[in-house]
């Protein structure tokens, strides 16, 4: 990583300090290193072990409410057509399997006009921009790394990707915007091993056996595919550096900056040097030198759960760091989020979920005891095919007073390899919509959800059917500009008010479909399948006599009178909040 001062001076420091301490020096609490209990700790069907203190989801509802934007950086926006194909990587891949130039640039310049505001995002999630395999692989028909998943160097920004700086930027305009940024981060794996790209030494990677997916083991000690390089996260035993990184790095002229970080930062923590702690310095470098709100953590239930601990930990550490270094940058003072793809694991006991646990078969984990605020629903694109009350009713009773009371979870209606994701012909773009930013949780748009980018091209191979590049120039038609403010005006309605999401639901009438969520004393009323034009509702017990409600949805506002809302709007929709009522504030 090609840092900046304020980590150099950071590094400077810890070493100094750590020179001062003699050897019965204290050490603080929070740089002390999580202990890591034996394997049965995370083995128990019914585990109660906490490796770190984590603050609940549910005392801050905005992570329960946000609205969350993911996207594959290469397939948004292309800012910068010099950096489209870099390392001498070629135009040669199968149908969309290389790289179409969307970059960091390209993300900037939608936040500079406002795209993400217009949209109500609250955070920002992009796919890996570390930098990943120069070459390509045939597993999967000729692939390269356009999606950022199959990591070379964790130090560096991928060049098709941008730069440092280009980084630094985006975070400084986004949270100018009031929106956070998410990276998504591996421990679990390298990148394939290409003509380009070498396999890591023995005693940082294997290659075999490869996961059966019939044990926590094998999950776990195994490699995912034939040609994905499995890290060896059980191991404790010290290891040297690779040497394909120390090669290039001494050619990029920072071995010695990047060695003397290491030493300073195992003597601080006084973590072994195995190869799970190398990457989780290299990750939380991120957030102490450019400010990065959160982590999406990749392949979660194929790692010992222990080190997502760690890796919190150190991430909530560099972040209050960087926080206490840029008081007029940060937004708040919320601590460090971590999300977790835990695939297979869902709301309702969904696949192999067990309320809280994760089920391998012969052990359950809780991934919330380790480190995580949220995990991804993966359930929701099954059951956005039951009807709004039955999804609305059984989240928030699952999320209010069930099996998953105070914590927060994340759902969807697509991702980049859910074959299963909801409506993938977009043929019900409207109502998906709906059901999804209406539903109580947080709410994840895939990129292009707005605007129902396909998400099925018949020449594609395999999950690269779901990866389509965002069509700009499609909002120039009527009906894309008209499923977008459709969007638009739901996002609006989630960031305006966190009772959306993180409220407790309560259905008032069936036909038309009328319902409120209510959290503490934000109050939100939602009616669906209204008449078009004069409509009227009955308010009483949700809104006081004489206030006056906000219809999020066409703009217009009216006054309680005699129990009773009445507007005038060419919708059949209403959103109605007290404008700015609440003391919660989503920014």
């Amino acid at each position: 990583m090609k840092k900046t001062a304020g980590l150099t001076a950071w590094i400077s420091a810890a070493a100094l300090a750590l020179t001062a301490c003699g050897d019965d020096a204290r050490v603080d609490q929070s740089e002390r290193p999580v202990a890591a209990p034996d394997a049965a700790a995370s083995s128990q069907t019914s585990e109660t072990a906490v490796l770190t203190e984590v603050k609940d989801a549910a005392r801050d509802p905005f992570w329960n409410n946000a609205t969350i934007y993911f996207m594959l950086p290469d397939r948004f926006h292309n800012g910068n057509p010099d950096n489209d194909l870099s390392y001498g990587r070629k135009d040669d891949a199968a149908h969309l399997r290389g790289f179409k130039g969307g970059d960091l640039r390209g993300v900037i310049q939608k936040l500079e006009e406002g795209y993400f505001s217009d949209l109500g995002v609250d955070a920002i999630w992009m796919s890996p921009i570390v930098e990943n395999v120069h070459g390509y692989d045939e597993g999967d028909k000729r692939t390269y790394a356009f999606h950022g998943y199959w990591p070379k160097d964790w130090t560096a920004v991928d060049a098709n990707f941008g730069t440092e700086s280009d980084l630094a930027e985006l975070v400084e305009v986004a949270h100018s915007k009031g929106v956070r940024i998410l990276l998504d981060v591996i421990i679990n794996h390298t990148g394939p091993v290409t003509s380009e790209d070498p396999l890591w030494p023995s005693d940082w990677v294997r290659t075999n056996p490869q996961c059966d997916w019939s044990s926590f083991a094998q999950n776990v000690e195994c490699a995912l595919t034939e040609n994905l390089p499995d890290i060896l996260t059980e191991s404790e035993k010290p290891v040297e550096l690779p040497p394909q990184l120390t090669e290039k790095w001494q050619r990029e002229g920072r071995l010695e900056q990047e060695v003397a970080e290491l030493d300073a930062f195992f003597e601080r923590t006084g973590y072994p040097r195995a190869p799970k702690y190398y990457i989780v310095k290299w990750l939380t470098d991120w957030v102490r030198e450019y400010g990065v709100d959160g982590f999406r953590v990749d392949t979660v239930k194929h790692v010992e759960p222990e080190i997502w601990a760690v890796l919190k930990k150190e991430a909530s550490i560099a972040l209050s760091d960087w926080k206490a270094r840029n008081q007029g940058q940060k937004l708040d003072d919320r601590d460090f989020f971590m999300v977790g793809e835990v695939y297979h694991y869902g709301v309702n006991d969904f696949a192999s979920s067990d309320g809280r646990f994760y089920d391998y078969g012969d052990r359950k984990v809780d991934f919330f005891n380790y480190g995580f605020d949220s995990l991804i629903n993966m359930g929701f694109a099954a059951h956005a095919t039951q009807d709004m009350e039955s999804i609305f009713r059984e989240y928030s009773n699952t999320l209010h007073q069930g099996a998953l009371k105070d914590v927060s979870v994340l759902n969807y209606l697509g991702s980049h390899d859910d074959q299963n994701s909801f409506d993938r012909e977009r043929k019900q773009v409207k109502t998906a919509a709906l059901k999804l930013m209406l539903a109580p949780g947080a709410a994840q748009i895939y990129y292009g959800d707005e605007v129902a980018r396909p998400m099925i091209d018949d020449q594609a191979y395999g999950d690269a059917s779901m990866r389509v590049p965002m069509d700009w120039a499609s909002l120039q038609q009527t009906q894309t500009q008209e499923i977008l403010q459709h969007w638009q005006k739901l996002g609006q309605f989630r960031q305006s008010h966190m009772a959306v999401g993180a409220g407790v639901h309560k259905q008032l009438n069936e036909k038309p479909y009328v319902f409120t969520r209510t959290l503490e004393d934000d109050r939100v009323m939602v009616a669906l399948d209204m008449p078009k034009g004069e409509k009227s509702l009955t308010a009483a017990g949700v809104f006081a006599e004489g206030t006056l409600v906000k219809d999020y949805y066409s703009g217009v506002e009216a006054r309680v009178e005699d129990g009773t809302l009445s507007f005038d709007t060419k919708f059949d929709t209403l959103l109605l909040g007290v404008e700015q009522s609440s003391q919660l504030s989503a920014r």
